[in-house]
């Protein structure tokens, strides 16, 4: 009798602990059907990459960088005068705010959707996906692989390829139809930066003319301007190596000399760490003179030279006549999408009516 219930009950153990692998086991599978499902993020060993982006990149390998070569809110211009420093200053022209990020890939690359949604075709080269719930991406200068309606699958379906002579597809992220800058945390990754914008002038243009004030003599209504740039992430191969891309965040503060009082508090002057303006306001943020890397002088394009970015501080002109007469310091401060920051100062005497 007792060797009888000693063997049942070893039975018993050996039936539990046999469902309790079998349970394990299940799971297992399950969680790896759930990993393989199309649109589903990829493992990965570091919980930082998993936290910092809400999708992988459009082009494969799709959970490593890829160089950037040109920023959400970087100019987009086209002069319709001659290459000329009046043409620059004055021409007419197509003038707006970079709405995505250009990801730099060999011609004929193979270009994915970051998210599982329905497909349409923008024009006859580039593709929108619309994954629901307002999120929408658009994957440019790329030749067509789907059908207009087309189911497509994150990671999987191929959307087109890039263009030739293109050397890049633009990615552009819509929420409820407006551009988001893809490169913010939680958005596009895995992404990181380590290299600081760079600021390196510091001008009074006398109102809203391109003449600039003598900073030992600023006087009536004037706009400081400031030179800045950033160098992108990963080094960029090609035609683009080496040009500039625009920071995400300018701002500036006025502090009186002798004493250190800051007189103007921190303001922003340039803020596309979400989203870029409106294009109407396009030289209200941008200084005359600015102008893209390789911008275009009606037909031609000036290949290989690289942009010059100029910032407005001010949507009008700052009337220095609310400043008492004396010596002042503008700080600009300029900072990336990954919250690098770098600082410029500028010294300028007042002088409104009698000389200090």
């Amino acid at each position: 009798m007792s060797t009888d219930c000693t063997t049942s009950t070893q039975g018993r153990r050996r039936r539990a602990l046999g469902i309790l692998a079998a349970a394990a086991l299940l799971a297992a599978a399950s969680l790896a059907v759930i990993a393989a499902a199309p649109g589903a993020p990829a493992a990965t060993a570091a919980g930082a990459r998993a936290t910092d982006s809400a999708y992988g990149w459009p082009v494969k390998p799709f959970d490593q960088p890829h160089p950037v070569r040109a920023n959400f809110g970087d100019p987009r211009t086209t002069f319709h005068g001659p290459p000329t420093q009046a043409g620059i200053m004055t021409s007419r022209g197509s003038f707006s705010f970079h709405f995505g990020v250009d990801i730099a890939v060999p011609d004929g690359t193979a270009v994915y959707p970051v998210r599982s949604g329905t497909a349409t075709l923008l024009g006859g080269r580039n593709v929108q996906v619309d994954s629901g719930g307002g999120f929408k991406t658009q994957y440019w200068h790329i030749v067509p692989a789907i059908r207009p309606g087309q189911r497509v699958t994150a990671q999987e379906t191929v959307l087109g390829y890039v263009m030739k002579g293109y050397e890049h597809v633009h990615f552009t992220e819509l929420a409820n139809g407006r551009p988001i800058n893809p490169l913010a945390p939680g958005h596009l990754g895995p992404y990181t930066e380590a290299t600081p914008p760079q600021l390196s002038t510091i001008s009074f243009r006398v109102g809203n003319s391109a003449r600039e004030a003598l900073v030992e003599s600023i006087s009536g209504a004037v706009v400081p301007v400031v030179r800045a740039q950033d160098v992108t992430a990963r080094p960029v191969p090609g035609t683009w190596a080496n040009l500039p891309v625009a920071p995400a965040l300018l701002t500036w503060s006025v502090e009186r000399v002798e004493t250190g009082r800051v007189v103007i508090p921190r303001t922003v002057a340039f803020d596309v760490r979400t989203r870029i303006p409106e294009n109407t306001a396009f030289w209200s943020y941008y200084a005359r003179g600015s102008r893209q890397n390789m911008t275009t002088f009606g037909t031609q394009r000036a290949w290989r030279t690289p942009g010059t970015y100029l910032y407005r501080l001010t949507r009008k002109p700052l009337d220095t006549r609310r400043l008492r007469n004396g010596i002042y310091r503008l700080v600009v401060n300029a900072t990336d999408i990954r919250g690098n920051s770098s600082s410029l100062e500028q010294v300028f005497i007042v002088r409104n009516g009698a000389a200090t």
